[in-house]
């Protein structure tokens, strides 16, 4: 793995700091990014002390400007991107959250990947196998929906609905990217110990990074278009 770099959204804290972490382990360079550069550099500061080779970034993936300026850093740096984890994400509609939960949860969970991973594919192209890893979540599979009691007692609607469309996204850049090297897949973390899946959660946040990890590592034979959970794929 050395000499690969991987972009981690989401990655001063929780899921998205394992996953940087593990990519790191297996001696890749990873670009930590978060919403604001203090958060990316006290997330940075505890990879290197660990010997793993970390770049600090600040993306705050709505805001348009921080992509232009990602996009640019990369380009200058290295000329390509190997790994790219859309992990941010949010959910806001069981606290007493001020603005518009529906339409700010797409924001960050779809729109934001959408815009990101634009900007990135011409770099991600010039990998020798470039990988994307959608963070998705079971609560996103229609077939769940209709079908599984758990899902169907804990989804909400702007939540479930934006990582559906993200699903979506994995199956629209799997069709643009055929005879490319490229794979694109999105992953199911598991229910995790973080702000979002609470205290009770059955999985650690290093638990809930090992799908997404397997995924932004996989080797060219790997699977490319699918929805996985640890090494189970799940259903649409």
């Amino acid at each position: 793995m050395t000499n690969k770099i991987a972009l981690v959204t989401g990655a001063s804290k929780g899921i998205g700091f394992e996953i940087a972490r593990q990519l790191g382990q297996l001696g890749i360079t990873v670009l930590v990014a978060a919403r604001t550069q203090a958060t990316a550099n006290e997330a940075a500061e505890v990879l290197l002390k660990e010997g793993i080779q970390a770049i600090a970034l600040e993306l705050e993936v709505t805001n348009s400007e921080h992509i232009a300026r990602v996009a640019q850093f990369l380009e200058h740096k290295f000329g390509y991107l190997d790994i790219l984890v859309n992990n941010a994400g949010i959910s806001v509609e069981n606290g007493d959250y001020e603005g518009d939960s529906f339409r700010d949860t797409f924001e960050v969970n779809t729109f934001a990947p959408y815009y990101l991973t634009e900007a990135l594919l011409p770099l991600l192209l010039k990998s020798e196998a470039g990988r994307i890893v959608n963070q998705s979540s079971a609560l996103g599979s229609i077939h769940f929906q209709l079908s599984n009691e758990l899902v169907q007692r804990i989804s909400t609607p702007a939540y479930a609905a934006s990582k559906a469309a993200l699903n979506m996204l994995t199956a629209y850049w799997t069709q643009q990217s055929k005879g490319t090297n490229l794979k694109v897949n999105s992953v199911h973390p598991g229910i995790v110990r973080t702000r979002m899946g609470g205290e009770k959660a059955e999985l650690s946040p290093e638990e809930g990074a090992k799908t997404a990890v397997r995924l932004a590592t996989i080797s060219q034979d790997g699977p490319a278009g699918g929805f996985f959970y640890m090494d189970s794929e799940l259903p649409w």
